[in-house]
């Protein structure tokens, strides 16, 4: 699905190789039939501005977005197991779904990464793909609302994927439980993180005071829960849809 594809490439880091060819990607997407007319008309309207800046200044916008804290992870995982152990088994299922759709991967990037998630789907038929989106549809739904939260136009992305999947979700639907979620990215809530991360690994070490043992606990709720459970919404507007 070639669609999918273009999507892909453009939620991957920006890169030479995607400003040597970007006009290739307003090529494809004349070619692409996943899309209607209206949707077509809003990719091609994120596409052409977002070429026309300078590649630094994009680089630096996507570090600002998708690196800084969780809540804009493009790490799939990472928005339902956390850093539990079923993250683990979770990348070896989806490396067995790669290997079994003869894809070997050659990239840095983990499993979970959704671009190369995407590339995946853009291989399979164009009934497959879309239940791969149905599969992550909570998930882009929450990235929507967070990305559009920070004014960036990379959230209409995430609602093309949703289009594209068929579900009744967007991020409007997610927006309301996000309203007292405290934002991961701020200078404050990334100092703490990084302080609570110190004092573990000296408490890991056994060199803790009962005086950092306070204020790693200080710092424990400085950042709120970046996890939203959006299951029942999702059951109750996809009619039928399944989760795995």
């Amino acid at each position: 699905m070639i669609a999918l594809q273009i999507i892909a490439r453009l939620l991957d880091y920006p890169d030479e190789a995607l400003w040597a060819h970007r006009d290739d990607l307003l090529s494809a997407l004349a070619d692409s039939q996943a899309l209607d007319e209206e949707n077509a008309a809003k990719l091609s309207a994120f596409i052409k501005p977002f070429c026309a800046a300078e590649l630094l200044d994009r680089q630096a916008e996507y570090c600002s977005l998708f690196d800084r804290g969780r809540a804009t992870s493009l790490l799939l995982f990472e928005h339902v197991h956390g850093e539990s152990r079923d993250r683990g088994q979770a990348m070896v299922d989806l490396l067995d779904q790669y290997r079994a759709a003869g894809l070997v991967l050659d990239s840095k990037e983990l499993p979970d990464y959704l671009p190369l998630y995407l590339e995946y789907l853009a291989s399979l038929p164009l009934e497959e793909a879309r239940s791969g989106l149905v599969d992550i549809a909570p998930i882009l739904a929450l990235l929507a609302a967070r990305i559009a939260q920070r004014d960036s136009h990379y959230a209409v992305l995430f609602e093309l994927l949703l289009a594209i999947s068929g579900v009744a979700l967007n991020s409007a639907d997610v927006a309301e439980k996000l309203q007292q979620e405290s934002r991961d990215d701020t200078p404050q809530a990334l100092d703490a993180v990084w302080e609570e991360e110190q004092i573990k690994f000296l408490s890991e070490q056994g060199c803790a005071s009962a005086e950092e043992t306070a204020h790693s606990q200080r710092f424990a709720g400085a950042v709120a829960p970046q996890y939203i459970n959006l299951d029942a919404h999702f059951e109750s507007g996809t009619a039928g849809e399944s989760r795995p």
